[in-house]
């Protein structure tokens, strides 16, 4: 079974006839086990960022490799493995200076193809594309081997698939792109997947104070669980006022945007002290644009930088994000708000429109 997205749709068809390509020379079929559904996979069909070819959406997943291709050495038939959606090639301008995520080839993602153009998916003749560079609504789907990571034979599949894209956008913002150092001072806006793993990476990082904004009550709730010192509800507080105040008057050392809300950068920035740096984490998919005065970015020294991926390198980050979940310092299992099946994705998409929990994970093929 396959979710699919075809234009002009609110919802994706629920189909038995894709056909899967064997995997490449340098490629891995793999039977996925589950996947998240994440605000990109919404954004697909709610934002229309989809295109005119369908498209199998799903990309925060983990599974088990079925057949390899004849150059593949990492895995082997039957190991389980993490998918990730930035595949970097390991040679180009961006790879060579340690920026995966810059990699032309990764980047292929945002098209739905590989490289080339082509798609491992088809459907009556007619391309599939295969969305946010996995594919996983989907009981297989064929990626690079560079977009599979190892795992050890005992990690739980429907845990370990939040670590694809959730956490290390998440986490990886703070750790990588960010650079919070012990002590510093943090204002998080958003707390969906992504907003709670910045959280938790902050708190990884050792920030002395988390400060949390956003309107679903439930989730800042949950956000204290996860390490937030300081929750704010954006409907009745002032979140640039208290975050300054909490800060004795000198506003936040790092302000992540995790919502996808172009506005929220603007507060983001303001709640910043100066020299300050406000992260860029959430895509805003309504392209909306963001106003700032150039001569408080000069005269106040305040930065903004964005990341896509956490800046994260797979076979690099996905073992220490592991590593930090077996030690009980990087907590998945609490992400996980609703289990549903593939069948009823678009209940998931639901959920995620209403802002319901953290987390929703699909069962799609079985472990």
């Amino acid at each position: 079974m396959r979710a699919v997205l075809h234009e002009g749709l609110d919802h994706l068809l629920l189909v038995d006839d894709i056909e899967v390509e064997e995997p490449r020379a340098d490629e891995v079929l793999v039977r996925v086990s589950h996947c998240g559904i994440c605000h990109s996979d919404l954004s697909f069909v709610d934002a229309g960022l989809g295109s005119d070819e369908p498209i199998i959406l799903g990309h925060e997943a983990a599974g088990t490799v079925a057949a390899i291709g004849s150059t593949v050495t990492t895995v082997a038939v039957g190991d389980r493995v993490l998918l990730t959606p930035l595949a970097p090639c390991g040679h180009c301008y961006w790879c060579a200076r340690g920026e995966p995520t810059a990699c032309e080839e990764a980047l292929a993602f945002i098209g739905g193809t590989r490289p080339d153009g082509t798609s491992p998916f088809s459907r009556s003749g007619r391309m599939v594309k295969r969305g946010v560079g996995v594919g996983a609504f989907s009981e297989f789907t064929v990626v690079s081997e560079r977009g599979v990571v190892w795992l050890d034979p005992d990690t739980p599949l429907e845990i370990a698939c939040v670590i694809g894209c959730a956490v290390q956008t998440g986490v990886g913002a703070v750790v990588n792109t960010a650079q919070v150092e012990p002590g510093a001072t943090v204002l998080v806006a958003g707390l969906g997947g992504i907003g709670i793993s910045v959280v938790q990476g902050a708190r990884l990082a050792g920030a002395s104070q988390i400060i949390v904004s956003d309107p679903v009550a439930s989730r800042r709730d949950a956000a204290l669980h996860f390490g937030a010192t300081l929750t704010i509800d954006p409907m009745e507080d002032d979140v640039v006022a208290r975050a300054v105040e909490a800060t004795a008057g000198i506003g936040v050392d790092y302000a992540f945007e995790a919502a996808g809300i172009a506005a929220l950068v603007s507060t983001c920035l303001d709640a910043t002290r100066r020299h300050g740096t406000t992260v860029v984490v959430g895509v805003d998919a309504t392209m909306a644009t963001v106003e700032f005065l150039p001569v408080m970015l000069a005269m106040q020294g305040k930065r903004i930088v964005g990341t896509l991926l956490g800046d994260c390198h797979p076979q690099r980050d996905i073992p220490m994000l592991l590593a930090a979940w077996r030690a009980g310092r990087l907590d998945l299992e609490s992400m996980i708000s609703h289990r549903l099946d593939l069948s009823e994705v678009n209940e998931g998409l639901d959920r995620l429109r209403r802002s319901e929990g953290i987390r929703t994970v699909l069962e799609v093929g079985g472990s």
